[in-house]
């Protein structure tokens, strides 16, 4: 059986910043690039029959970085719709709700583009992407080049978490994790590897 190969998206200026970047196209920085670009040496020697990435164009640079250049896009893999939050950071949301805390309190609703999806909405895109993704990791890895949010959602359902588990793991930009299983058990086989370690 083959793991199931996770990269989140080099660096934009948004995820810099901390705002909350869901269907806003930003594209990545000169150092999103650059860690993009480093993970492709980790992946080349990986027996990839299968990788899916985000529509996004920041998803979408960053697997033609990696050298995913035929992955196909499929909309389960875009980030968490953020609603009425789109573009703001933790502390401006918190102006307006005090104590506000993501994976507890969710999202208010935005305009027509940005409407808003709850942690389980998530979920079960991630569980879509998953069932699709499943069998085919029979042939070999199958990589996902998406978002912080969705991929910690994804990784939640892969071990059989409620979606709001997701919050227990951390996942910078520009990295490389995986997921596969031990004694037929899914299991995490390694998690945010910056671009320098996966090179390694």
């Amino acid at each position: 059986m083959g793991e199931l190969l996770l990269i989140r998206h080099g660096e934009t200026e948004w995820s810099r910043s901390g705002r909350h970047t869901g269907r806003t196209d930003v594209p990545l920085t000169e150092a999103g690039v650059t860690a993009a670009a480093g993970l492709a040496a980790a992946v080349a020697r990986r027996q990839i029959v299968a990788a899916f990435t985000s529509p996004a164009s920041r998803a979408n640079r960053t697997a033609e970085l990696v050298g995913l250049t035929s992955a196909l896009q499929d909309p389960d893999l875009q980030e968490w719709d953020y609603g009425g939050y789109e573009g703001l950071t933790t502390d401006q949301i918190r102006q307006q709700r005090p104590g506000w805390y993501l994976w507890r309190d969710g999202v208010v609703p935005g305009d027509q583009d940005h409407p808003g999806e709850s942690v389980e909405q998530v979920g079960a895109r991630a569980d879509a992407v998953l069932r699709r993704a499943a069998p085919l990791l029979a042939g070999g890895d199958v990589v996902l080049v998406a978002h912080g949010h969705l991929l910690r959602i994804l990784t939640a359902r892969w071990l059989g978490l409620e979606p709001a588990a997701g919050r227990y793991f951390r996942l910078d930009t520009g990295t490389l994790s995986s997921l596969g299983s031990e004694h037929e058990e899914p299991v995490i086989t390694s998690w945010n590897v910056p671009a320098l370690e996966a090179a390694g």
